[in-house]
């Protein structure tokens, strides 16, 4: 957890350039905006991110998540497979889905370990707001079934992972992870960005990348 990436003056901007015009808890495509890319680059670039990120990484997906009493859902421990490429290509690749025009396929075993998420948060998050909970270590084992994630979750206990207002999250998508619904009064707004290597293997190619 890094503190003090954005001002929480910031966050009120940045949130209302995320926030949809229709309520709903998620946007997948802001990566093509002006202001989301120079965003990205400066989370690249931030001196306390910069290192766990990857110099060579670039931006490659960032989604809003608004999570709150009107809209909440729990999100039970997983791993993230999938990655947003530009089309679909022939091969032994699984997992691909469409979701919102984009096209999604289960990262490469060799793509998967580089891969990095940044969870910038715009509002505080306590115990109440639904945090992301996380099993550490787990990310170093590759990809889990229910068995080993089930196994990984009783030899190391959760973290509960609060983060200030302005502050940032980051982990590898392997990671076990996942959420409670909120119970408090507040809201639990992020904006997720997820990096990666420039060049994909397969013939794959990032739907958009900076």
């Amino acid at each position: 957890m890094v503190p003090g990436v954005v001002s929480a003056q910031e966050c009120e901007w940045l949130a209302a350039q995320a926030r949809p015009a229709q309520a709903t808890v998620g946007v997948r495509s802001l990566l093509q905006s002006a202001w989301c890319a120079e965003l990205a680059e400066r989370i690249r670039s931030h001196p306390g991110l910069s290192g766990l990120i990857g110099e060579s990484n670039v931006a490659v997906q960032c989604t809003y998540f608004e999570k709150s009493r009107a809209m909440n859902w729990r999100v039970p421990l997983h791993q993230d497979l999938s990655i947003p490429v530009a089309e679909r290509v022939e091969g032994r690749l699984t997992g691909w889905s469409d979701k919102d025009g984009m096209v999604f396929v289960h990262a490469p075993a060799s793509v998967l370990p580089q891969l990095a998420a940044v969870r910038l948060h715009l509002d505080a998050c306590d115990g109440v707001d639904g945090p992301l909970r996380v099993v550490p270590g787990s990310h170093r084992a590759g990809i889990l079934d229910p068995a080993a994630m089930a196994a990984a979750r009783e030899a190391e206990p959760e973290v509960e992972c609060t983060v200030d207002c302005g502050g940032a999250l980051v982990l590898r998508p392997l990671l076990l992870h996942g959420s409670s619904k909120s119970t408090g009064a507040g809201r639990r707004r992020v904006l997720h960005f997820l990096f990666g290597p420039r060049e994909l293997p397969y013939g794959l190619r990032w739907q958009h990348c900076v």
